[in-house]
């Protein structure tokens, strides 16, 4: 037996916007409207659906890969990167445009938690109600009832209608049905936002019971620090396409580099001033970089002026896994002892002290605003370097927030240098 879970080739789906659907017409309609009008019918014949449509756009477009039965995958990318129609695809809610997909093995899917629940059935009528649309015997449902009501905590109303539920109770019963599936190819989208965060961690847990039991999954999320912790490996979606495909690490670095780009297209004002190698104590690997908890650890990189610039703030900025700020700290040429910075090409480092930052996934990155001396802004940001912090968990680590951090800068045209503590 093969040990190729799914295979797609040159997957595409196409979608047109902004049209409204046609209406259902009958047989006398077509032959009236032949009849009525058959210089028009002429015309149409022939056309083909490949012609090109300003209406229509690609949500998937010649995505290709295999995954291995028994391998994790997370599927990362923007909102509109086509994340959830690929899944739509492999589950085979709707049809590709061309292309095709191979799937070996019985399917599973937690794409929409909650569809199939009738507001007006109490919530054991909906357990078996919801289990059979996701394709589950009834007694498998018999069999695992009690546990789906437990992993729910919804015991006390599992006889009231879910109408009275509150969002949060009708969601982790959702949830829970669908958890308990047992299929040889699990595709889950983003169904790890429902509830409090105690029941996310639950549903943390019980992703990784399914993982651990040798099972295919396909992950949709944007909590990286949960794709990090599930997956071995990762799909970057950008723009319908498939942008990289390997380990997860180096796929977060490389998601993490589509975000700086996407940023600096949108934010910059002007292309004077150029980031470059940035690096996490003197070294990068493919934008990733390894520490220990609780280790010391400095950030550096360079940037090239084209002009003059005044009135200039620079940033160091470290975002958790979800892209909030985690950590915002800036210095301005003033405290660094300088009122403007001549054209040229400086080094900027940060050194953080011991930060005891939680183990997970965080990103690092630089950024300058400013003006010219003709009052033009500038304003640009730096790639970003994945920081995968290692360690043990205990509850007990803590994360400075605003750490004091001592500034470098000099010019690699100079022997200028200038310090400034934080």
């Amino acid at each position: 037996m093969s040990d190729v879970a799914i295979r797609v080739e040159g997957l595409s789906k196409q979608y047109r916007i902004g049209v409204a659907p046609e209406k259902y017409k009958m047989m006398r309609d077509v032959v009236a409207s032949a009849l009525t009008a058959p210089l028009r019918a002429l015309r149409s014949i022939g056309k083909s659906n490949s012609d090109a449509d300003p209406q229509s756009f690609w949500a998937v477009q010649d995505v290709s890969f295999e995954i291995k039965r028994g391998e994790v995958v997370g599927v990362i990318g923007r909102n509109g990167a086509g994340k959830s129609t690929l899944l739509k695809l492999l589950a085979r809610i709707t049809e590709p445009t061309r292309g095709e997909a191979e799937i070996h093995g019985r399917i599973g899917a937690l794409l929409e938690v909650g569809t199939g629940f009738h507001q007006e059935l109490t919530g054991r009528e909906n357990v078996f109600l919801n289990g059979a649309i996701l394709g589950m015997r009834r007694e498998e449902i018999v069999r695992k009832f009690d546990e789906i009501v437990e992993f729910a905590e919804v015991s006390k109303f599992i006889d009231t209608p879910v109408k009275r539920y509150s969002s949060g109770m009708h969601l982790r019963l959702a949830f829970s049905v669908a958890a308990h599936l047992e299929p040889e190819i699990l595709l889950v989208d983003e169904v790890l936002a429902v509830g409090d965060v105690a029941f996310q961690k639950k549903c943390v847990g019980k992703m990784e019971d399914v993982a651990s039991q040798g099972r295919t999954v396909l992950f949709v999320s944007h909590n990286l620090a949960a794709i990090k912790e599930l997956c071995q490996t990762s799909i970057v979606l950008n723009g319908g396409r498939m942008a990289y495909r390997g380990p997860v690490v180096q796929g977060l670095a490389h998601y993490g580099q589509l975000l700086t780009s996407s940023e600096a297209d949108e934010t910059s004002t002007s292309r004077g001033t150029h980031w470059r190698k940035l690096q996490i104590n003197g070294q990068t690997e493919f934008g990733a970089m390894t520490l220990a908890s609780g280790e010391a650890f400095f950030a550096e990189a360079e940037f090239q002026v084209a002009e003059e610039i005044a009135n200039s703030s620079l940033f160091c900025i470290i975002n958790d896994a979800t892209g909030n700020q985690f950590i915002h700290q800036h210095t301005t040429l003033r405290e660094l002892g300088h009122q403007s910075l001549p054209a040229g090409t400086y080094r900027l480092r940060s050194n953080f002290p011991s930060l005891w930052l939680a183990p997970g996934s965080y990103t690092v990155h630089f950024k300058l605003l400013g003006r010219t001396l003709a009052g033009k802004p500038e304003q640009h940001v730096s790639e970003r370097v994945l920081l995968d912090v290692s360690g043990e968990g205990d509850g007990n680590i803590r994360s400075l927030l605003t750490p004091p951090l001592r500034w470098e800068l000099e010019s690699a045209s100079s022997v200028a240098h200038f310090v400034a503590e934080a």
